[in-house]
């Protein structure tokens, strides 16, 4: 428990007082937000605002993770250091595009089969290596099962698992970039839902197989490696996306960026991997989801039938379009995604009762 506060709150305090350093800095170099033509005009303002500020979070939630195992003098587990990698690899996929972006003075930065490649290099390495590193009782930081609160039915396979994988990490982290288009959205929609991940890990680490003697019922424990871990380094990434947001939030002073989106999907992909949670993802992250299917949508629409379902895609521009203001449209998508939060762990905490 000691690690959970320890990560949160040194996550918290880093970003806090490190994004404006950052800002400073940015700032300095001319490395600003360049604006799509063909958005809401209400955006214009926005352009110059520095940009790659998931550099931020990112080594806050490193810095976090490292500073609560040296404070509690505990080991770190490979679940949660692979969840890190995940984190910090997209991240650098993220942050070359960015920084094309700024240097080539052009919206678009890195070519769609470069940036689709680097996120493969990462992503597989995560899936392959999430198969590795048994413990004691022979859990492994992934299984080959599918999952929903736990494995269900019969193994996939190696291979399959690894598309899989894959399939979720490219789907979270461009469902979360994706949503990156309006001021604090995508951060505080992320602070909710690694908030609950904290919890997950928490509740897993207190059920775990491990302590299947002293549990009432031994039949409704979790096979899951290192939950405690994880639940340490969703502290870490809620708490620094927490103190992110003060300096993101509407009318923001920074932007995360390519950089934080794609390592913030990447976390969450890798927490609901390395939990046992996979389809639950799906229910925890609705806003993301959601956003990400509006998108799919329009496009579809418009190929098949020439003709388009929103007024703009990704959904959030939509509403602004239709007159709502940033402000309201953020604070509303932030109500459902609190939403989709709430009822993913009311789904969590059944499936388990359940089995009770």
């Amino acid at each position: 428990m000691r690690q959970i506060l320890f990560a949160g709150a040194i996550g918290l305090f880093l970003t806090l007082v490190g994004t404006p350093l950052l800002i400073k800095l940015l700032a300095r170099k001319g490395y600003g937000q360049f604006i799509r033509d063909d958005g809401p005009r209400t955006h214009g303002s926005k352009k110059g605002t520095p940009t790659m500020g998931g550099i931020a979070f990112i080594l806050a939630t490193i810095i976090a993770y490292i500073a609560a195992k040296l404070i509690t003098g505990e080991e770190m587990r490979f679940s949660g250091v692979l969840v890190l990698f995940l984190m910090a690899g997209m991240g650098l996929v993220g942050f070359l595009d960015d920084y094309i972006k700024i240097v080539k003075q052009r919206s678009l930065g890195l070519r769609a089969k470069a940036k689709m490649a680097g996120q493969l290099i990462v992503g597989i390495a995560f899936a392959v290596l999430s198969l590795q590193f048994a413990d004691k009782q022979g859990n492994t930081p992934a299984s080959t099962r599918l999952s929903f609160v736990a494995d269900f039915g019969w193994s996939i396979g190696p291979v399959l698992f690894v598309v899989w994988a894959l399939f979720m990490i490219l789907a979270m982290s461009n469902g979360v970039n994706l949503t990156d288009g309006l001021d604090g959205l995508a951060t505080g929609a992320s602070v909710m839902v690694f908030g609950a991940y904290t919890f997950i890990g928490l509740w897993q680490f207190q059920e775990s197989c491990v302590n299947a003697d002293t549990l009432t019922n031994p039949n409704a424990c979790f096979q899951v490696r290192d939950p405690l871990d994880l639940a340490v380094v969703a502290s870490a990434l809620m708490g620094a996306c927490f103190g992110f947001l003060w300096w993101n939030t509407s009318p923001a002073k920074i932007f995360m960026g390519d950089t934080g989106s794609l390592a913030l999907g990447g976390a969450l992909a890798g927490l609901a991997i390395c939990s046992r949670t996979e389809f639950l993802m799906a229910i925890l992250g609705g806003l993301f989801v959601m956003i990400t299917m509006s998108v799919v949508i329009q496009v579809g629409s418009f190929k098949m039938t020439g003709k388009r379902v929103f007024r703009m895609a990704p959904l959030q521009h939509h509403f602004e379009l239709k007159g709502w203001s940033e402000v309201l449209v953020v604070v509303r998508f932030w109500i459902i995604q609190g939403m989709c939060v709430i009822v993913g762990l009311g789904l969590f905490y059944a499936g388990w009762a359940a089995e009770k």
